[in-house]
């Protein structure tokens, strides 16, 4: 007689869920913050919208219905975490979900002095200290006061949001103008920053494994977001699909760290980056 192996039946809808748990999002009303928090609401999670009070959280909360709350916070101060942790413990009863997704990338407001000021020779220390504060001390201060409570309940996943630029160096050539002008330079403190979060996440993942809380990093490609054609030509021709992301590109890949779909992954990088860094 033949053996034949059986499996329960794939529910694919519960694997995915995330009714009944409460995710956090720093950095909750920026472009990709954004589309975060819409697809955790989607698959039926509590949503807590965090970012600073300048951007309004609770305002953009209310756009997605009753079960999102904004909160303001910065991810750099203890106090204004703890008093996060409480109003949410206090509104659900349980953290379930955070995603690390605040974070500094340069910006210059003159085009004239960018490219003296993003050079390496010249890049301000001010600049570099203030990325590493919210860039890495910002996600090592949310994982310990809003992860513990993940650890003390024995289940939970952390996800923290690098860059293709935490795994590669960046190309230079790709903010180059038609007529060969170096606009500005990528500067050193965003790759440094996002690289010290990768491995971050191997150290917590394999702190608290034997607590029950996962710890992965989502690596996402570069956003499409009104560039100079310039540079959307030059990204796009490094990506082997010819593009840059959307802001939606990267829900399914936040989901599926999220829910019980990823269940048995933890300190793992998830690259999404349209096949930027596969050669």
């Amino acid at each position: 007689m033949e053996n034949t192996i059986t499996s329960p039946d794939l529910n694919l809808s519960q694997l995915f869920s995330l009714e009944g748990k409460t995710a956090i999002v720093t950095g909750g009303t920026g472009l990709i913050g954004k589309k975060h928090c819409e697809a955790l609401v989607a698959a039926g999670a509590n949503v807590v919208v965090a970012d600073i009070a300048q951007a309004n959280p609770q305002k953009f909360a209310e756009s997605l219905g009753d079960k999102a709350i904004g909160v303001s916070i910065d991810v750099t101060d203890e106090a204004s975490l703890e008093n996060a942790k409480q109003a949410i413990i206090a509104r659900f009863g349980s953290i379930d979900v955070l995603v690390n997704n605040a974070a500094i990338n340069d910006m210059f407001e003159n085009p004239e002095l960018a490219a003296e000021l993003s050079a390496f020779e010249k890049y301000p220390i001010a600049s570099f200290r203030k990325s590493l504060e919210v860039n890495v001390l910002g996600v090592f201060l949310c994982s310990q006061i809003f992860g513990s409570v993940m650890a003390e309940q024995g289940s939970g996943s952390i996800i923290n949001i690098a860059s293709t630029y935490g795994i590669v160096g960046p190309d230079q050539s790709i903010y180059r103008n038609e007529a060969g002008e170096q606009l500005f330079f990528k500067s050193p403190s965003y790759p440094t920053t996002k690289g010290a979060i990768i491995n971050f996440t191997r150290y917590l993942a394999a702190y608290w494994g034997n607590k029950g809380v996962r710890v992965n990093t989502l690596s996402p490609g570069g956003v499409g977001n009104a560039q100079d054609e310039y540079f959307v030509k030059n990204y796009s021709a490094k990506t082997l699909l010819g593009r840059m992301a959307t802001a939606n590109d990267y829900q399914g890949a936040l989901i599926y760290l999220a829910s019980d779909a990823s269940a048995y992954m933890t300190g793992a990088n998830l690259v999404v980056d349209g096949g930027w860094t596969a050669i």
